[in-house]
């Protein structure tokens, strides 16, 4: 299922109202059923449980008071954490800094899709959220209004109590909790308009950012159980490579080693080998691990290298009209009669994931119990996966989420948690499985490196026709085999508009394999399609002889695109450069939400181009919390200025080349450009906003060094202080 599905099942919730915990505190919460149109339940517990509903408590209201509000989603960094309790401390009308949040346990049939990625938790779960705690406020009024016996109409909520105007009287909310829980739930509850809320909408300081700052909250890394060990695993530096012997002589002698064996980790469909070392410390593991002989048997795939990788993508574009994801119009006939033509190829390179919390995972293994505490985006696909593999019901595979030191897209994967289920299976106790930084650059997965080759025509100074071509590496062939289909992200980033206003588009996927594991990377395949489709929008333009931004604003003719493109215009002085300064532009969508960037450059002193500014226009629709939005554009102007300017994961003989940050390196403090966020307000949906700050990114920054140089930038990444 895809991300786009599994955010849609969101919207086959329905709310209720049970009795909890024995009538000491009122459970609100959202259930999952088959019935898209059930409604809401008015019943008991009692109800519920003959009914075969999974109860999923997000507010939790104690008799002393005391509230409490869960977090579905795993945090890792883009603030879930706090936008969840955000949401539903604006309806039920409770202070945002006197609830305690709580992060849940993998159970999609209380929560849904748990899948912390396509930038889907806000997006997917806030009008349900809102409803939820609108009914949680007019239940306790309820309950109030009937003690005093008076019209509910006349008591409102207020800071955690619901207070009777017109007498002054006040309940707290515990102290209402076991009438509430006898109420009928209303079914349509009125909620606030925009202009009333107090807390969504405002930069509020995150709930998380103090527990962080004193070590208080708890990493993956941090997690430690009762009688845990630990373990190192020596992986095959090849994907598919086998262990064909070892000796532990060595490693066994190292204080603290317990026991070596051999470990085969299932990623998805394809097997990675290793051997484990498993001690009474990371340390003990790490240290045992170095001195571990292994030879390996790498026969039987092919060991390929970087430069054959774009060799054949080149090949492949120039031979192969590919697999067509979406053609109107006749755009290769118009092209082909077109006097007035473009036709460029532009590469974009494999990317480490390099979350700063390198990869690791507890993991017990009962018999016919698995539980698994770690840093994980996807805690339902970990179930699906290790239960298929180790022959335990779904049900029996407990996943416990913790706080992530960064996840973009990597730790959606079930690899490492298998991995570290298998290693307890072997010892017969829980275990902590850590990679080294060096496992994580050399084993992946990555994302992958595409090329594309663009295609228009112009005629009297209009786009006539663009045809887009990709060829790279499919991340779903690792989750489900080749099913013959296009990559589904082949259009990922490109504007829907364009759509309506130039009328002979095509965009195809040129199949290509390689042994390399690849998956998801923030903004997944918005990142390299953006590069290539608002590039070649930016050489189209000149071909045509337009204004960059001009030529959009021509062909998005939307009304959110015009004031968008209207914003930027005016924000950044567009139109007033200088002859010294170079401007560019590109604007992408994914995951609801339309981005645009322009960056600005000049000639750097020592010889290249300086990055002098960058301004980020964000339309993600209703957003929550304005801090937040501009904390991750700003996070994602630095990523993506790596993935543009200074790393690559390279490949020579089947092996990745870089170890570490010392040759895959990080941006800077001073290579980061002041950045100015504006976001955009609107009655649209909410879009997602942990990766649409991204893609527009790179494109942007290449126009802008055309502007300046006259120079075309068609390959990632490239060295600015060689422009």
């Amino acid at each position: 299922m895809s991300v786009s599905e599994e955010v849609e099942n969101l919207s086959r919730r329905n709310f209720l109202r049970i009795a909890g915990i024995a009538g000491t505190a009122l459970c609100l919460g959202l259930y999952v059923t088959d019935d898209a149109e059930a409604s809401v339940l008015t019943d008991t517990e009692a109800r519920l449980a003959n009914a075969g509903v999974a109860l999923a408590a997000w507010i939790i209201i104690n008799t002393d008071g005391k509230v409490t509000l869960i977090c579905h989603r795993a945090e890792m960094g883009q603030g879930v954490y706090h936008s969840i309790a955000q949401i539903i401390a604006e309806e039920l009308e409770v202070d945002l800094y006197g609830v305690d949040i709580q992060l849940t346990q993998g159970d999609e049939k209380k929560y849904g899709s748990q899948l912390t990625g396509g930038s889907s938790t806000i997006r997917g779960s806030y009008k349900n959220l809102l409803k939820l705690s609108a009914t949680a406020r007019e239940v306790l009024i309820m309950a109030a209004a009937a003690r005093w016996k008076v019209p509910a109409a006349e008591c409102f909520a207020e800071s955690g109590h619901v207070i009777h105007k017109p007498s002054g009287k006040k309940f707290h909310y515990g102290e209402l909790v076991v009438e509430a829980a006898k109420i009928t739930a209303p079914k349509n509850v009125k909620l606030k308009a925009r202009s009333d809320y107090k807390i969504i909408g405002k930069g509020n300081h995150r709930r998380d950012s103090p527990m962080k700052t004193s070590g208080e909250a708890i990493f993956g890394i941090d997690k430690r159980i009762p009688g845990m060990k630990f373990a190192a695993v020596e992986r095959n530096p090849r994907m598919r490579g086998k262990v064909k012997s070892f000796d532990a002589t060595a490693t066994l002698k190292v204080p603290g080693v317990i026991k070596v064996f051999k470990v085969v980790m299932g990623v998805w469909d394809t097997d990675r080998e290793g051997v484990a070392v498993v001690a009474n410390s990371t340390w003990a593991a790490i240290q045992g691990k170095k001195v571990l002989r292994v030879e390996w048997d790498d026969t039987g795939f092919e060991h390929i290298s970087t430069p054959e990788i774009y060799t054949r993508h080149r090949e492949l574009l120039q031979s192969s009209e590919g697999l067509s994801l979406k053609t109107q119009g006749d755009p290769t006939g118009i092209i082909a009669q077109a006097k007035d033509k473009l036709d460029v190829v532009y590469e974009t390179p494999y990317q480490s994931h390099s979350c700063m919390e390198p990869v690791n995972c507890i993991a017990h293994f009962q018999g016919d119990k698995i539980e698994i505490w770690g840093p994980v985006q996807a805690p339902n696909w970990i179930q699906d996966y290790v239960s298929k593999k180790m022959g335990v019901a779904r049900e029996k595979v407990i996943v416990n989420m913790t706080f992530l030191g960064g996840g973009f897209g990597r730790k959606a994967m079930p690899d490492y948690p298998y991995e570290a289920v298998l290693v307890s299976k072997e010892i017969g106790a829980p275990v902590q499985v850590v990679w080294t930084r060096e496992d994580d650059a050399t084993q992946g997965p990555y994302r992958p490196g595409v090329s594309y080759r663009c295609e228009g025509a112009v005629e009297n100074g209009n786009v006539t026709a663009l045809k887009f071509r990709m060829a790279g590496q499919n991340n779903d062939h690792w989750r489900g085999g080749d099913n013959g289909k296009p990559n589904r992200s082949t259009s990922e980033g490109f504007l829907k508009p364009y759509y309506d206003s130039i009328k002979n588009i095509s965009f195809a996927d040129v199949p290509f394999k390689t042994p390399i594991p690849t998956s998801f990377w923030r903004s997944v395949y918005a990142s390299t399609n953006g590069f290539a489709y608002e590039s070649f929008l930016d050489e189209i333009a000149h071909k045509a002889m337009k204004d960059p931004l001009d030529l959009r604003r021509q062909y998005l003719k939307d009304e959110r695109s015009q004031l968008l493109i209207n914003k930027m215009e005016e924000v950044s002085g567009w139109k007033s450069r200088k002859k010294n300064e170079g401007y560019g532009v590109a604007i992408t969508e994914c995951f609801a939400s339309t981005v645009g960037h322009i960056v600005k450059v000049s000639k750097a002193p020592a010889g290249g181009v300086h990055i002098d500014k960058v301004w980020v226009f964000v339309d993600c629709g209703w957003y929550v919390n304005p801090d937040i939005i501009k904390a991750q554009v700003e996070g994602s102007v630095v990523m993506a200025i790596g993935a543009a300017t200074i790393h690559e994961i390279t490949f020579k003989d089947g092996m990745v080349e870089q170890r570490n940050f010392y040759d895959y390196k990080m941006p800077r403090i001073t290579d980061i450009p002041p950045t100015e966020v504006h976001i955009m307000d609107n009655d649209a949906d909410a879009g997602g906003m942990g990766e649409p700050g991204l893609p527009a990114f790179a494109p942007a920054l290449t126009n802008a060094i055309f502007d300046l140089t006259g120079k075309r930038i068609r390959k990632l990444p490239f060295n600015l202080a060689k422009v």
